[in-house]
């Protein structure tokens, strides 16, 4: 960029021109005010300025000034007002059908950018913060070895997630919720559960007997407990109980020797190989499946499916690490 455009762009002076001529842009094509477009579209399509206004988070009287702005510059009445109600125009019906096709155009493009910007060195995945803190994250310097051209974005968030507005290539979720059809879901693994608890303790403390043990529970999760006693055909009871705010704190408490949990694979994956728990009643499948979410086919986007294709062989190490019983 040359001096004199620098100096267009940050001189003092020079922002009144500037201002000038990009509100002026408009005018060289005979357009509309374009700000003013959204809350023109919005309230021809519910034909109410109050409507418009609830749905754009703006006053009445903002929707009716960009209507009458965009009135005033066209020469031509858009709405008829009549008795606090509005009806349009032979006029607003033909630039109705024009800015839903140019607003619509808008919304594609942006999406097909966020679709396919393939060659973006960045991929940005949305985890769970317990399978990231427990699972991904000890795993993630092993890919940053093997693909350094490509580097993982890490959000943690649970539950439903809209790619888009979260600004997420992909998400991996346990599907224990409805997930839009709109997506396209790949599975990753099953989900095991069973009940998890330090070695030593199993054997002196609990005299190899569930009963016996305090039972974690965690408010993420209230139903564990009685998911896997269901499954597994377990008449346990607990000797005492203690409750945590999430799951992850409940699986460290367990690690710690404060109690016996749920331990999900893959949550508890390494702290089984690693002898520092153990599964004394096996595991067994809760119906669950983690996948992983995204806009279009894993294969269509190069990084996705560099990601989901490593993710897949980290999964096969874990099951041949640990097999549920």
């Amino acid at each position: 960029m040359s001096n004199f455009s620098i100096k267009l762009f940050t001189s003092p002076e020079n922002r009144k021109i500037l201002v000038f001529i990009v509100s002026n842009i408009h005018r060289k094509r005979s357009l509309p005010p374009l700000a003013a477009l959204p809350a023109f579209e919005a309230a021809a399509r519910h034909q109410s300025f109050s409507r418009a206004a609830d749905e754009l988070h703006l006053t009445h009287g903002a929707i009716s000034r960009a209507v009458a702005q965009i009135e005033e510059r066209l020469g031509v009445q858009l709405f008829v007002r009549r008795n606090r109600r509005v009806w349009l125009t032979a006029a607003g019906e033909r630039l109705l059908k024009a800015t839903t096709v140019a607003l619509d155009g808008l919304d594609q493009a942006i999406e097909d950018i966020h679709r396919h910007d393939k060659s973006s060195p960045i991929l940005t995945v949305s985890c769970e913060p317990s399978l990231a803190m427990r699972w991904l994250m000890p795993r993630l310097g092993d890919f940053r070895e093997a693909n350094p051209d490509l580097n993982i974005d890490l959000r943690l968030a649970g539950g439903p997630v809209d790619l888009l507005a979260d600004g997420c290539d992909v998400a991996i979720r346990r599907a224990d919720y409805g997930i839009s059809e709109h997506y396209v879901t790949t599975r990753l693994w099953a989900e095991y559960a069973g009940p998890v608890c330090d070695p030593e303790c199993w054997e002196t403390i609990l005299s190899r007997n569930l009963s016996n043990a305090r039972w974690l529970h965690t408010r993420t999760r209230p139903d564990a407990w009685d998911d896997w006693k269901r499954s597994s055909g377990s008449t346990a009871t607990p000797g005492s109980e203690q409750y945590f705010d999430h799951f992850f704190f409940a699986l460290q408490a367990a690690v710690n020797r404060l109690g016996t949990a749920i331990g999900p694979l893959p949550l508890v994956a390494d702290d089984l190989a690693s002898g520092r728990l153990i599964a004394p009643h096996g595991m067994t499948p809760t119906g669950f499946d983690y996948v992983l979410i995204t806009l279009d086919p894993p294969r269509r986007d190069p990084r996705i499916a560099l990601f989901f294709e490593w993710l897949m062989a980290k999964a096969t190490d874990m099951e041949h690490a640990i097999s549920p019983a």
